[in-house]
């Protein structure tokens, strides 16, 4: 197994044709999977909504529920910023607080049916954006797509 140091010395990569590195690719791949994310949080179903209340509520929706403590740490943010975010999903209707019923101190959030209903129209919408694109894609790439997102995984989970 190859590594890179912090310094990122050029080490030769076997067969990734016009990239001669590991440095290269790492930074190929990165622009593109950012560019390709960028792209895809473009299709959702309501525009109103910033990155970060977006992300938080669809953390809550595939995860929760959640306390603010908790969905902040789950999200890598402060506490009070988490907090101005919940403020706008709750005013936006698409996030609920509710009083634990296990501890009456603690306030537990979760996704309303709209928040939901948003939430299920943005797959919807990012997956046939996708979908439209994949389909005109020769087999073998997406052989290679297919072989790519197993890749992709074990990297996230690394």
């Amino acid at each position: 197994m190859e590594s890179v140091s912090s310094s990122l010395v050029p080490v030769p990569v076997v067969s990734v044709g016009r990239r001669a590195t590991v440095a290269e690719l790492s930074h190929d791949f990165r622009l593109a999977n950012g560019r390709l994310a960028r792209r895809l949080r473009q299709e959702k179903a309501d525009n109103e909504l910033s990155s970060s209340q977006f992300s938080a509520l669809g953390t809550l929706y595939f995860h929760g529920p959640f306390t603010l403590r908790e969905l902040s740490e789950r999200e890598r943010v402060t506490p009070p910023s988490m907090n101005r975010t919940v403020n706008a999903l709750v005013e936006a209707g698409l996030v609920n607080r509710a009083g634990s019923v296990d501890d009456g101190r603690k306030v537990v959030l979760t996704v309303t049916d709209q928040g939901r209903t948003l939430m299920r129209e943005t797959r919807k919408r990012r997956d046939a954006w996708l979908a439209q694109r994949i389909v005109k894609l020769t087999p073998d790439q997406r052989r290679v797509l297919t072989e790519a997102v197993d890749i992709m995984k074990e990297l996230a989970n690394s």
